[in-house]
């Protein structure tokens, strides 16, 4: 049976979340007249990845995640800011910013929006990821889009898979498969809720044993013909 059902991650998936964030970042700071250099770029990266972390664990809500982390990133360099209008300017310009399509990705998903069905799952916010989608033009080869903020859970968890599932009509699992780049997100969230997984290794690092992928691709061009249905 071919794939009929594909989840697609968006960030570094389809699109290229680094440089969207470094345009979002440096308009941030220099709205507030600083200058946004590699050593700053550095803390907030370690602040900001220790509050995922913590909300991954369960340990603090997203809200405090997101309200939080340029304050904290601001105070160890001696400044206080209001962390939440930090946080909406960010997130208007994240999602205003010029979304660059990772390579391939619009021939892709136009290839297979015209004999499969596509899906959207991120662990981001809802508004944002979808503005961007938008954006990027990619937005109307999509059925539906699933994001951790809207669900409550975020990948790899088992809640936010049972949740993608329950919601996509006619769901079956032997014919879905999970395509995105991240190992610990995309492909363990496929291997706890039995899904078959495409893990796209552009940089071709070594793969875990403990987190197995159905398939393995460099480029997203790769994913035509594993889901050919032929």
């Amino acid at each position: 049976m071919g794939y009929k059902i594909l989840l697609f991650d968006l960030d570094d998936t389809l699109l290229d979340f680094g440089m969207n964030e470094s345009y979002a970042l440096s308009k941030l700071f220099q709205q507030f007249g600083y200058t946004f250099s590699d050593e700053w770029f550095q803390l907030y990266n370690s602040v900001n990845k220790q509050l995922w972390t913590q909300y991954e664990n369960g340990a603090i809500a997203l809200d405090i995640v997101l309200n939080s982390r340029f304050s904290e990133t601001m105070l160890k360099l001696g400044k206080v800011v209001d962390g939440v209008e930090w946080e909406n300017i960010y997130r208007e310009l994240l999602g205003d910013g010029e979304q660059v399509l990772m390579e391939g990705a619009l021939e892709v998903c136009r290839a297979l929006s015209a004999s499969h069905r596509l899906f959207v799952i991120t662990n981001g916010i809802t508004r944002t990821q979808i503005k961007r989608l938008k954006q990027s033009g990619l937005y109307h080869f999509f059925e539906d889009i699933f994001d951790s903020q809207s669900i409550g859970y975020q990948k790899p968890s088992t809640q936010f898979f049972d949740h993608v599932m329950n919601h996509i009509p006619n769901f079956n699992k032997e014919e879905a498969l999970i395509i995105g780049d991240s190992l610990n997100t995309d492909i363990k969230g496929g291997q706890l809720s039995g899904i078959a997984t495409c893990w796209i290794n552009r940089t071709l690092h070594k793969n875990t044993p403990a987190i197995p992928s159905t398939y393995t691709i460099s480029s997203l061009v790769e994913l035509l013909p594993i889901c050919s249905l032929k």
